[in-house]
């Protein structure tokens, strides 16, 4: 039992950090960009929150913790979503082509995190920033007492139940709202969207770059609780980002999707720890990497049923570029 309970306690973040990727690659995608650049984003609101956590606590004499979070929120957005911003002026104002785009934005995203995160690191393998941590990570009052139910359901950083909360509100928007169904409009076909009166520039502009800020949360996630709120070099951001891509097309672009199936992938990503112990078997090391892909086959095997089966809703917005999908008409 306890071994379940530390899977699952495993996955909840795990999955956490994924569908913000998702939910914003999904806003991103709807408008008929594909931005691949996504796990350099996530770098960049990942290294952005943590140097603003780590710098207000090493100079302020006394600070707080609400600032704290707040400081690393404001300035994760802002540098997520200048990704963005970069990423839709090459593309919708230039015209550049959109893979090159986005690639060179993952590239561009770690090596800027990596190159101002040398003068944090100061020589070391990593630095933390405890205040941020304790405040991003500080489970819900009484609820996370309540035996191993408030353990499972309520022992995670206020964070994880944003994540929910925001998929929530990003279903009701594209299927509720005016704006939301301009979107869609958008990245269903843009000359038309144009023809009806709506300004095809400033939805994909804001759709690309509010997506981005999205994604940087997920990164800002990652460091200051998933991550403990340490900072070093390593390219694990990247890695998710990438999962993050994947989970948009297993949720088939569908919000409220994005809940169960980014819990889905973190608990198929950590299989190859707990399941072992829960059957008392033991699995080669050389199987670890094998077991770690089960998110990606799982994705692959979704795209070929969902490509077979052709039906309209769970296609790909038809301007993306993935139109190969649809059914001839």
């Amino acid at each position: 039992m306890s071994s379940l309970i530390a899977w699952i306690l495993r996955a909840i973040p795990f999955g956490t950090i994924i569908m913000y990727g998702a939910l914003g690659e999904t806003i991103t995608e709807k408008s008929g960009n594909l931005n691949l650049g996504v796990p350099g984003i996530m770098y960049l609101g990942g290294f952005a929150g943590f140097a603003s956590a780590y710098y207000y606590e090493k100079l302020s004499a006394s600070p707080s913790a609400v600032i704290c979070v707040l400081l690393a929120l404001v300035c994760a957005l802002a540098a997520s979503a200048l990704g963005g911003l970069i990423y839709a002026f090459l593309t919708i104002t230039l015209r550049a082509n959109q893979n090159v785009t986005g690639l060179a934005l993952t590239t561009f995203g770690m090596g800027v995190a990596n190159f101002f995160g040398v003068f944090i690191l100061n020589g070391a393998s990593y630095t933390a920033a405890p205040l941020a941590y304790k405040a991003f990570s500080a489970k819900i009052p009484g609820l996370s007492g309540l035996g191993t139910v408030g353990e499972v359901l309520f022992s995670y950083g206020f964070l994880a139940y944003a994540a929910i909360i925001l998929a929530v509100v990003l279903h009701w928007f594209l299927t509720r709202t005016r704006a939301g169904l301009n979107l869609r409009a958008v990245g269903e076909n843009p000359a038309t969207a144009d023809a009806a009166g709506i300004n095809v520039t400033k939805y994909k502009y804001l759709a690309t770059c509010i997506g981005a800020a999205i994604c940087g949360i997920g990164g800002l996630y990652y460091v200051l609780d998933y991550n403990q709120g340490i900072w070093a070099t390593t390219g694990q951001i990247e890695a998710l980002g990438w999962l993050a891509l994947a989970l948009v097309i297993f949720t088939v672009w569908r919000p409220l999707n994005a809940i169960w199936g980014a819990y889905l992938f973190g608990v198929l990503y950590w299989l190859y720890q707990f399941l072992p112990s829960l059957l008392g078997i033991t699995v080669p090391s050389y199987m670890t990497d094998l077991i770690q892909m089960l998110p990606y086959v799982v994705t692959i095997v979704v795209l070929i049923v969902v490509s077979l089966r052709k039906k309209k809703e769970n296609q790909p917005p038809a301007h993306l570029g993935l139109a190969y999908f649809r059914e001839e008409r």
